[in-house]
């Protein structure tokens, strides 16, 4: 965001100062949608030396604009400010406004009592450079203020956070709503550090898109509502089944068939045309009699129930368009042996999940993709773990780099399952998901998605929107389950149920932007 900003001022041609004003003026939009009463509520705009001081000062000025009381207090002195953020300061001057200096834990004490007079706080401290923990005065201010339950608007980022990173190292700012600027910061995202973020508003201050995407790190995406929308088409009214794609699912084993006629109903309410869900054989009755909107097809067996490594060739000869191999397969020498030949010489896009993931741990290389195949895999943290030799607390604290790195080394996607979703592309490029909730931490949720990706595969013929929109609606279905059942209550089978509600709802979206499309032709 940093080489945006320099772009943006030097080589679009934009003034800093202008940004500035922008940056203020949208946090003032942000607390006027915020707090109904603003103009009978006390706000203190507690403001640093730098450009996230000069946002404050604008804020402050344009509070006093609008008859709304703002008083402006500089944990700093006044000598310091600098540049663009020393004139917003010197218009305040001029307009007669006091700015309190608190230069050291002494005034701080002085002034503190005087703050907690005070219904609203914007937290203008520190931005986007924060490199290491806050120590002294600023320590000892927001650890007060924390204490104090005024509700904080940090503007940028809350003091404390790094731009650079999720982790929390010390006292942070506890904010309840932060306005960042031009676009999210990875800490507002993802845990810890999102937690003290409150509620997001990111504001548009006048740094070009085209700017941001061309920033050169790797590139870092939500999905949002709009994203999907542009991958998702009505269908013609002259469509047909085969329009849609076949998927094969080939899951389950003794014991565990509930994994593949999940997998199977959620690929048949995600809209593929044809599903199949091939299994051992002594499961194919059980999963038949699950649904009758799939097919079925039996393979042959261990005694253990397991898929045998001899029914390799009978599933080569299947006819599909993609197929979704792992939930509830179980873990053995023949199901290793299975999935190994499957990924090595099969010829549609695959999706490999659940136990399909197991029979690589300790022989990893062998999980790669190849020119002109597709390959998916939708490990949750523990599969992703035992797959590097790692612990859950690993992978959990770095879950975009080691997403993205085991994405770049396989030559594959990854779908990492959990809170916020990641997902990573052979090009490094890293997608990260929004919907969902904590009442989908429940067994055959995953088989749930992967039944969801495998339908989307079909359909799109294209791995990068597969994902994103397998991810994206599978959240989705989850968040309308979790209105209607709760998180405690919810099942695998409600996140079933709630495709269809999911999928209607950005249907009916898409089919009123072409509608209103239609209309201003």
């Amino acid at each position: 965001m940093l080489e945006a900003e320099r772009r943006t001022i030097e080589e679009i041609g934009i003034p800093a100062i202008v940004l500035m004003e922008n940056a203020g003026r949208q946090v003032v939009a942000a607390l006027e949608a915020r707090f109904d009463d603003l103009a009978q509520r006390k706000v203190a705009v507690l403001c640093g030396c730098g450009n996230n001081g000069g946002d404050g000062f604008v804020v402050a000025r344009t509070l006093q604009q609008r008859d709304i009381l703002a008083s402006v207090f500089l944990v700093g002195e006044v000598a310091n400010v600098k540049d663009e953020a020393r004139r917003n300061l010197e218009v305040l001057g001029q307009l007669g406004m006091t700015v309190v200096e608190i230069r050291d834990e002494q005034a701080w004490e002085l002034h503190y009592s005087e703050i907690l007079d005070y219904d609203i706080i914007v937290d203008a401290l520190l931005g986007a450079g924060v490199r290491v923990p806050l120590v002294g005065l600023l320590q000892t201010l927001v650890a007060d203020i924390n204490v104090s339950n005024i509700p904080v608007v940090s503007v940028d980022l809350p003091t404390g956070v790094s731009a650079d990173s999720h982790d929390i190292v010390g006292e942070v700012m506890e904010a309840s709503l932060t306005v960042t600027m031009a676009a999210p910061k990875i800490p507002l995202i993802l845990p810890p550090a999102e937690s003290h973020a409150g509620d997001l508003v990111v504001a548009d201050i006048g740094i070009p898109q085209e700017v941001i995407d061309s920033v050169e790190p790797p590139k870092l995406d939500l999905l949002t509502r709009e994203t999907i929308l542009e991958l998702i088409n009505p269908r013609h009214d002259d469509a047909h089944k085969g329009d849609f794609g076949h998927v094969l699912v080939i899951a389950g084993s003794s014991g565990k068939s509930g994994a593949a006629s999940l997998a199977g109903i959620a690929s048949i309410r995600s809209g593929a045309g044809l599903v199949t869900v091939a299994s051992p054989k002594s499961c194919q009755g059980i999963i038949a009699a699950a649904a009758p909107d799939y097919m079925t097809e039996s393979l042959a067996e261990t005694p253990e129930g397991l898929v045998d490594f001899d029914a390799l060739e009978a599933v080569l000869r299947m006819e599909s368009d993609v197929i979704a191999v792992g939930p509830g397969l179980g873990i053995g020498p023949s199901v290793s042996a299975f999935v190994h030949g499957l990924l090595e010489r099969v010829g549609t896009p695959i999706i490999l999940d659940a136990d399909a993931l197991n029979a690589f741990v300790g022989d990893v290389d062998r999980l790669h993709g190849r020119d002109g195949l597709d390959v998916v895999i939708t490990p949750h943290p523990g599969e992703m773990a035992r797959l590097l030799g790692t612990t859950v607390d690993d992978v959990q604290a770095n879950r975009v780099e080691i997403a993205r790195q085991f994405a770049l080394a396989h030559h594959l996607h990854v779908v990492l399952k959990g809170y916020r979703t990641v997902i990573a592309t052979p090009n490094g490029a890293v997608f990260l998901n929004l919907t969902g909730n904590p009442g989908m931490a429940v067994g055959g949720t995953g088989d749930v998605l992967t039944g969801v990706l495998a339908a989307w595969s079909a359909q799109l013929l294209d791995a990068d929107a597969a994902c994103k929109v397998a991810v994206y609606v599978h959240g989705m279905a989850g968040d309308i389950a979790e209105v209607a059942k709760g998180e405690i209550s919810m099942s695998a089978s409600d996140l079933t149920d709630h495709l269809s509600t999911a999928l209607l709802d950005l249907s009916s979206s898409n089919q009123i932007e072409d509608e209103s499309q239609g209309n201003q032709n």
